[in-house]
């Protein structure tokens, strides 16, 4: 159906009163906008019958050339539905959040000397999870605080289970060592469960616990047991008045703050478990243009929580109308959720430290995005590209030829674009060919806009001399885009950060700007994250190929039997420390087999 056979009142009036999800598409068939409703004809008949229409709402009813309909069982099927499409679809008129994969949580693994450790991803019903953390300097914060009252192994299995003698940890007071049985497993197991209820929040009774224990130890006349309590005492005091804000109450909450200055958002997620402040962490929404508190608090609950844990009670900043959305949490959830705006007391504080630290935020990121206009606008004018906004930087990392990695990095609308950058596993080449690597890449990243899809950089920084930007020029050239500024980023002869020189097709001398230039910087900035992603990148497959490839070689050690080692140790380096006696203890793993696997890693 296109634009001109579109008839707004004859498609509403088709419409069903049910709940469901609309989505507004253009001539393109890009999607406008996505929406729910608990009565399709009334929402989507209201964009055509109201005459109160913000402008960017009466904007996005002009570009309408089709509206697609999805009848739903329920209002909170249609807000499921709804939130799926977005994040899918990333519709450009709806108000959007990045999609963080996962949050960090501190675990208390389920083995018999259990471990502290830091964790993103699924959870495993053998361990304890405590979190989630709304970032990870908090979770790993919290970890060196625990360590230094208990003294917790943080170590993998594969090293646990090698150990000859206490590591480094012990020595500097970190760790008890339980690998080497320099403490007991019942006072390990002590520690342990002191620890999970510390991270619970449960101070008062942590406390009472130790000082029973050292009373008891005294009387009994176990005075170096009793002193070690004693300084763990100590160090929990000293815990309590680093750690974050505490609260009085075993509380579970989310707080939700949305903040507004001089034209732009700034929402603020702080997190509350166990009664303990976790830390907070800012999200600046797209596309808010015109929406109010209410509607940005909506959609950030909605998206952020409908696939996540979700705390017994949310404090937002404003109120939120959407009754549906409280009943859809809490069963998602399987507990009560109450979402909650007018608070007092302590979860008033909550609140307003969350609402202060969103203003912060963004008052700091009005002051980067100053500093990064200034240094666009030097590259623009250093380089005569008037319009330039989007950069996209190629690099390529391998070690003498194994394990090719390419790396696209983006940089746009004056900021870093994690979310659009692209790694490129390069094969079918001369191992160290960084010309051919940087073809391959250029070629997989470029065909698709050849074909009219994805976003059209501005500049192409190249990582690397006149080889590797004459390469480009090819490409783009095969592809009929000779049009896209190109510019080699070359180290010079010192190889010094300063000393860069900038290589462009045709110039007879590279330009070289001024160590202290913005537009210098601006480059730097995006060469180096380049670097860096393909860096971590490389080392990832490089890592994965050698474990695989060293024991897929040995004869009789199948997928099952090469998952068993790798478990049991914790990697291959775990596996390679092994002896032959303790390679024989891992399941389907004969003496014969063990010693035919340790003479090939040998």
């Amino acid at each position: 159906m296109n634009a001109t056979a579109f008839d707004p009142k004859e498609f509403v009036a088709s419409l069903p009163l049910q709940p469901g999800v609309y989505r507004m598409l253009d001539e393109a068939g890009q999607v406008l906008y996505v929406g729910k409703a608990n009565q399709l004809k009334k929402r989507v008949g209201s964009y055509f019958q109201q005459s109160n229409l913000s402008p960017r709402i009466r904007l996005m009813v002009s570009h309408i050339a089709r509206i697609e309909v999805t009848v739903t069982r329920s209002e909170a099927e249609a807000l499921l539905l709804e939130n799926n499409l977005i994040k899918s679809l990333k519709p450009r008129y709806n108000i959007l959040f990045r999609d963080d994969k996962s949050y960090p949580y501190i675990v208390l693994t389920g083995s018999p000397s259990p471990r502290l450790t830091y964790y993103r991803g699924a959870t495993d019903k053998r361990n304890q999870y405590f979190g989630p953390y709304p970032n990870a300097q908090a979770a790993k914060e919290s970890i060196n605080l625990l360590q230094k009252v208990f003294r917790l192994r943080t170590c993998e299995e594969g090293v646990f289970n090698n150990r000859t003698r206490p590591c480094l940890l012990h020595q500097i007071h970190r760790c008890s060592a339980p690998c080497v049985g320099l403490i007991s497993a019942e006072d390990y197991a002590t520690d342990v469960r002191n620890a999970g209820l510390l991270l619970q929040g449960k101070f008062d009774e942590v406390e009472k616990r130790l000082r029973e224990a050292m009373e008891q130890a005294a009387e009994a006349m176990h005075y170096e047991h009793a002193a070690a309590l004693r300084d763990q005492l100590q160090a929990l005091h000293t815990v309590q008045q680093k750690q974050f804000v505490e609260s009085g109450r075993d509380t579970d909450a989310d707080i939700v703050a949305v903040v507004e200055a001089e034209g732009a958002i700034c929402l603020n997620l702080a997190v509350v478990r166990g009664g303990r402040h976790l830390g907070d962490k800012p999200f600046f929404p797209q596309n808010v243009q015109g929406q109010d508190s209410a509607e940005v608090l909506e959609a950030f609950l909605a998206q952020h929580y409908l696939e996540s844990n979700v705390p017994s009670l949310i404090i937002t900043s404003a109120e939120i109308s959407d009754e549906t959305l409280e009943a859809l949490l809490s069963e998602q959830a399987g507990h009560k959720v109450q979402i909650r705006h007018a608070v007092t007391g302590e979860r008033r504080q909550w609140l307003e430290m969350a609402q202060g630290n969103a203003l912060l935020a963004l008052r700091q990121q009005a002051g980067l995005q100053a500093g990064q206009a200034l240094r666009l606008e030097a590259l623009r004018t250093a380089l005569s590209l008037p319009d330039l906004k989007r950069i996209e930087c190629f690099d390529i990392s391998h070690t003498m030829g194994e394990a090719t990695v390419a790396s696209c990095v983006v940089y746009d609308d004056l900021a870093i674009r994690p979310q659009e950058y692209r790694r490129y596993n390069i094969g079918g080449i001369t191992p160290g060919d960084d010309y051919a690597a940087m073809r391959q890449a250029l070629q997989r990243r470029y065909q698709k806009l050849q074909a009219g899809e994805g976003k059209r950089p501005d500049l192409i920084l190249i990582d690397g001399g006149a080889g590797q930007l004459g390469m480009a020029v090819e490409v783009m050239a095969e592809f009929g885009l000779s049009d896209i500024a190109l510019i080699g980023v070359a180290k010079g002869v010192e190889r010094k950060p300063g000393k860069e020189q900038l290589l462009r097709p045709g110039a007879e001398k590279p330009l070289q700007l001024t160590p202290d230039s913005p537009a210098l910087h601006l480059i730097q900035q995006v060469r180096d994250e380049a670097h860096r992603f393909a860096i971590s990148g490389h080392r990832a497959r490089r890592g994965k190929a050698r474990t695989t490839s060293s024991l897929e070689d040995i004869e009789g050690v199948g997928e099952k039997r090469r998952r068993n080692l790798l478990t049991h140790f914790g990697g291959l380096k775990g596996v390679q420390q092994a002896s032959i006696e303790e390679l024989a203890r891992v399941e389907g793993i004969s003496p014969l087999l063990a010693e035919k696997i340790y003479q090939h890693l040998h």
